[in-house]
């Protein structure tokens, strides 16, 4: 029974730690000047298009933006669950809390670029952001249900 607790107790303090550090690099990239964040969507744009060879032509610097808000802010959304996960076992009940947690996270990486040289703050990435936090919630959810069912078939 001790060993389980503190399984439970590693489990809880290493989610909590990586959801911290991963909130940690949101904020972080919200901290560039619009300069340096450029020149880091280029690097990633340049790098897609040389993977993708033609099919990356279309690709844009906006685009490359918008789905890195939406990848960041999912796979904070993966963490908030694995987070919640570790003080419950019926995450779904507490389904509210990540999805604020990640709400939260948005408007705060939004308000930081406000203060961010050359950057501005727009509601359309905040609400990119918050759909993120959804999808990667629910896909963590399901991830976990589909497991939980093979485990008991």
């Amino acid at each position: 029974m001790h060993t389980n607790q503190n399984h439970k107790t590693t489990y809880r303090i290493i989610t909590v730690l990586l959801l911290i550090l991963w909130v940690v690099f949101i904020f972080s990239n919200s901290m560039d000047n619009a300069d340096a964040s450029t020149l880091k969507s280029g690097a990633v744009l340049a790098l897609l298009r040389r993977i993708l060879g033609s099919e990356g032509a279309a690709l844009t610097e906006f685009i490359v933006r918008k789905t890195a808000h939406f990848t960041e802010f999912a796979i904070e959304g993966v963490l908030l669950f694995l987070v919640v996960k570790g003080y419950t076992t019926r995450p779904l009940r507490f389904l509210g809390w990540p999805l604020l947690a990640g709400l939260m996270t948005a408007l705060t990486d939004e308000t930081i670029q406000l203060f961010s040289l050359g950057r501005s703050s727009q509601v359309t990435d905040v609400w990119i952001d918050f759909v993120g936090v959804v999808t990667g919630t629910l896909l963590a959810f399901l991830v976990q249900a589909i497991v939980r069912r093979c485990k008991k078939s």
